[in-house]
């Protein structure tokens, strides 16, 4: 397959052109020919009119790129080695939605022919490829694995607003579901990502290794959000405990913060669903997740406390809330935790006005019922500042002091500002 790839006698087709599948296209397109699949026909449009709509990629990338970008199924056809990239969100139970990603293999299974490989690098739970997947390519094509065409999982390991690691410098995970498989795709996926690849022993691994990662994350980021709150009720800085404690040699320095986004807040949820369906109730990663879920529920309460703490009307108050994305520096609106915080304050029936350099506001309307605010015209009794860009990271003290009223909390969920402020009443997690 790789040799016939590199003579271009055969095309890589990539399906779901999102954070993931877009970059991996524009990367493959480099060095082979590659068909950029998405149902989303306003995304195409873009895409052949070289913009990106999401801005991780500039638009000198799309323009310049050799990507044939087509919502055309017939197109699909041509391609010998397929790459599955769709979300794999929760629902609102928590439960794993894998219809995007049942469609997406069923559009592969229509063009699907022997000689073919079908990679996913959609997260999934452990077992998710060859349970559910692999069934539906057999089913609707006809054929069999390792018999007729072949099956590789690849988990992504993109991360938002990160220039440093990028898909080229980091090592990649790769699996098949026979030895040739994985010599294959390996050989494949080492010519664009220069760090080099792992070959996981079987795609079960490959899967969990994904699930692991974040669910570490997600855990470690619990545990720095609960020491925050009991650090709290201490009066006791959660910032200066970590900076005193990272000076031993073997300590992992985490921050506590708003855990949202589509992987450290989702991923945990698809392991413990497969664990509940073996009969094993996961009680340290609910736990976990129970934390990071609160906490913008936590941040909102904090803010009413210290607004009656100081003499301030609930009814008259106004709160300025600095970025709704879900991480800092990224335009993506997904699963923010930021906006559980400000519908929080809003049941509460406060005036809140939330800002954001990054963010769409149809977007965030459509998503979450309020608007970004094109301009600030109050004078305001609480500044949040939810998601720290490099846009609010540059401002000075006065800079928010001109936006206060008269004992103003400032409320620093990152600690960005500490030791920075001295006028207005600083708090952060």
């Amino acid at each position: 397959m790789f040799l016939t790839l590199k003579n271009k006698e055969a095309q890589i087709a990539v399906i779901g052109l999102g954070y993931v599948g877009l970059p991996l296209a524009i990367e493959f397109g480099k060095l082979f020919r590659v068909v950029g699949f998405d149902v989303n026909t306003h995304l195409i449009t873009l895409l052949k009119e070289g913009i990106n709509p999401d801005t991780e990629l500039p638009d000198a990338s799309i323009a310049d790129s050799s990507v044939h970008f087509t919502t055309d199924t017939d197109q699909l056809k041509a391609c010998q080695f397929f790459i599955v990239a769709v979300p794999t969100p929760v629902d609102e139970h928590k439960v794993p939605d894998l219809s995007m990603l049942r469609a997406a293999t069923a559009t592969v299974a229509s063009c699907l022919k022997k000689g073919d490989y079908v990679i996913y690098e959609s997260t999934v739970y452990p077992g998710c490829t060859e349970e559910i997947c692999l069934p539906i390519l057999e089913e609707m094509s006809g054929l069999q694995v390792n018999t007729d065409f072949k099956l590789g999982y690849s988990p992504e390991r993109i991360n938002p607003g990160d220039e440093l690691h990028t898909l080229r410098n980091v090592i990649k995970i790769v699996s098949g579901s026979d030895k040739e498989s994985l010599e294959e795709i390996s050989q494949i996926y080492s010519s664009v990502v220069e760090a080099g690849v792992f070959r996981a022993s079987s795609i079960k691994v490959a899967e969990a290794a994904k699930i692991l990662e974040n669910t570490q994350r997600d855990l470690n980021i619990a545990l720095m959000n609960e020491l925050s709150i009991i650090l709290d009720r201490m009066q006791v800085n959660t910032y200066e405990v970590l900076e005193a404690a990272g000076t031993k040699w073997n300590f992992h320095k985490y921050s506590p913060g708003l855990v949202g986004g589509h992987c450290i807040g989702v991923d945990p949820y698809y392991l413990t669903y497969k664990a509940l369906e073996l009969d094993y109730e996961p009680t340290v990663i609910l736990s976990g997740r129970k934390v990071n879920d609160s906490m913008a529920y936590y941040v909102a309460k904090r803010c009413i406390q210290q607004l009656i703490a100081s003499g301030k009307n609930l009814t008259d108050s106004k709160i300025l809330v600095l970025g709704i994305t879900f991480k800092e520096n990224v335009h993506d609106i997904r699963n923010s935790k930021v906006a559980d915080l400000v519908n929080e304050l809003l049941s509460f029936g406060l005036h809140v006005d939330v800002t954001d350099p990054k963010a769409d506001d149809a977007e965030v309307f459509h998503e979450y019922g309020f608007h970004i605010s094109e301009s600030i015209e109050h004078v305001y009794d609480a500044i949040i500042l939810a998601v720290p860009h490099a846009e609010y990271v540059r401002k000075q003290e006065s800079d928010f002091v001109a936006l206060a009223a008269e004992n103003c909390i400032f409320i620093d969920i990152k600690g960005v500002f500490r030791n920075k402020i001295s006028t207005l009443n600083y708090w952060s997690l």
